[in-house]
């Protein structure tokens, strides 16, 4: 029986987002919240940007260790040969390829650099590329495939299965599908295709749940596993995409849904109240006060007659459980004398707040170097360190240290950056 899998992808898509960002030890603790939480997949970068190289490496090394446990960590580049083997020298295993394939990005975006033709020639050498480098699991990524020709789909697709692909990502690029066009379009598109569709959602009409669960359905439905996209906390490009927690929790509850299309993942609900939080303070986005399962007022009455019916029966005025997400009924903050350690912490502080959290250090070497990592993470991340962030720092120290070095690459050659400032202006040479 076909199911429905998990792929998050907050770590690639939702890092995109205009005017908020994440640090590559955040980015670090979302993946192994995400594994705890027991998602399918992690779209956890680009290995072919510099600047994440040593983020990639560090995580795939962790994943060898068992850290984030059976989650796939996935890469992401353009459908682009030299992209595809500049991202394999990582080692990455598993990746998804993107390129346009509506008329309006293949006339507007390569303004007449590539045809229909040419979109499949570019993404059928990527994706060969990928096998060939030793890619173990390949998504070739539709973009804008909502308002990308049926025909042209089918045959976009039957091209990337023929090169070796997995799975055909439909990405709803602008939000432009709605539930009852998205079902059927896909439907049609798995029944001809015979393999696995992932569903892409964006959120500029609002649909982006809805969207990714009547897709899934639609593939589905015409016997071929779904593959939902989300972010956590809906974060993404513009309006944002398709929540994590509402995708599932709509599978697990909805009418129609509940009954007849099963979630693959082995889903630990009760991680989502911690991840949720972790993502909001990280991005410094607050979580909407009305946000399904996690936001302040999910379980709040005020209304006498909701207020009534709540106090006699809870699930009068709610359809799930909080404990389910893992919601507590306080969360205390500590009000008199505060031990915290960082950027400028010394051993005492550090050794004071690691017995706290029960990890004692073998010697002192390890606790030195430990305070060393925790002074870093702090001046990496820009924000006080967490207790799940400081267990693991002192759990994976070496891997760690690996994400905390970003080293930008010096100017070709042998010259020297400087800068000139011109009439106000400022121009940069090399000498």
């Amino acid at each position: 029986m076909a199911k429905v899998y998990f792929i998050d992808v907050t770590n690639r898509d939702g890092v995109q987002t205009a005017r908020i960002s994440l640090s590559k030890l955040q980015k670090t603790m979302l993946n192994w919240y995400l594994s705890q939480m027991g998602v399918h997949q992690s779209e956890f970068g680009f290995p072919f940007l510099g600047h994440e190289r040593n983020y990639i490496l560090a995580n795939l090394a962790l994943h060898r260790k068992g850290a984030f446990e059976n989650m796939v960590l996935e890469g992401w580049c353009r459908a682009v040969e030299g992209d595809v083997r500049g991202g394999l020298t990582t080692g990455v295993k598993h990746l998804n390829i993107s390129i346009p394939t509506s008329d309006q990005m293949i006339v507007h975006k390569f303004g007449g650099r590539l045809e229909r033709e040419g979109i499949i020639r570019e993404m059928v050498e990527a994706a060969r590329a990928a096998r060939d480098g030793g890619v173990e699991t390949l998504g070739v990524n539709a973009e804008d495939a909502s308002r990308s020709d049926m025909e042209f789909l089918v045959e976009f697709g039957q091209a990337a299965r023929e090169a070796g692909a997995a799975r055909l990502r439909y990405c709803d690029t602008i939000g432009y599908d709605t539930p009852d066009s998205i079902r059927q379009r896909v439907n049609q598109l798995a029944s001809r295709l015979g393999y696995p569709i992932e569903l892409h959602c964006h959120n500029d009409l609002g649909m982006a749940v809805a969207n990714s669960v009547a897709g899934a359905a639609g593939a589905i439905d015409a016997g071929v596993d779904a593959y939902i996209n989300t972010s956590v906390n809906g974060i993404g490009e513009r309006a944002g995409q398709a929540d994590l927690l509402s995708c599932i929790m709509a599978l697990r509850f909805g009418r129609g849904l509940s009954e007849g299309y099963e979630i693959a993942d082995p889903i630990d609900l009760t991680v989502a109240w911690r991840l949720a939080r972790y993502t909001a303070d990280a991005f410094q986005v607050p979580i909407p006060i009305n946000q399904p399962g996690v936001g302040a007022n999910a379980f709040a009455h005020e209304s006498g007659i909701h207020a009534d019916g709540a106090l006699k029966d809870r699930h009068n005025y709610e359809l799930y459980d909080y404990q389910l997400i893992g919601r507590v009924e306080q969360v205390c903050e500590p009000t008199g004398r505060t031990i915290t350690t960082g950027e400028y912490g010394g051993m005492a502080g550090l050794k004071y707040v690691y017995e706290r959290l029960g990890i004692a250090f073998a010697d002192e070497e390890t606790g030195r170097f430990v305070l060393n990592l925790v002074q870093y993470a702090n001046a990496h991340n820009q924000a006080p360190l967490t207790d799940d962030e400081l267990r693991f720092i002192a759990m994976y120290p070496e891997e760690v240290r690996q994400i905390l070095t970003i080293k930008p690459p010096a100017p070709k050659g042998s010259g020297e950056l400087r800068s000139v400032r011109t009439r106000g202006k400022a121009t940069v040479l090399l000498h």
